[in-house]
């Protein structure tokens, strides 16, 4: 799956205009609790959240996550957007909530990385 094929599967709007849409995405983690995402020890993943705070941009750098989706038309401040595009993470926005944002995603292929789907 592809950030594109995110785009469309839920649908978002993408907030980062540079991003490349063609990036592989493998995994996807859906939590507002930084603390469970730095346990999800997968790389090429998708994190969906509703929590709007620059950390949100470090952990998933740190995770070597790829894409950030804010739920509920979360909209992250100009300083959390450029932090993202600083580290190459794609941020997209959905109307969705977080628990019909992972079921749209998980119907179309998309699994997490702990191993307990």
């Amino acid at each position: 799956m592809t950030i594109q094929d995110i785009l469309q599967l839920l649908p978002a709007e993408l907030l980062t205009p540079g991003a490349r849409l063609d990036t592989q995405v493998h995994n996807a983690c859906g939590s507002d609790m930084m603390s469970d995402v730095l346990a999800f020890v997968k790389n090429q993943a998708v994190l969906l959240t509703g929590l709007n705070n620059p950390q949100v941009v470090r952990t998933a750098d740190m995770m070597d996550m790829v894409c950030i989706v804010f739920v509920r038309g979360k909209r992250p401040s100009p300083e959390v957007l450029e932090l993202a595009e600083q580290r190459g993470i794609a941020v997209l926005t959905t109307q969705r909530t977080m628990f019909s944002a992972c079921g749209i995603l998980y119907q179309a292929g998309l699994r997490g990385g702990g191993g307990h789907d």
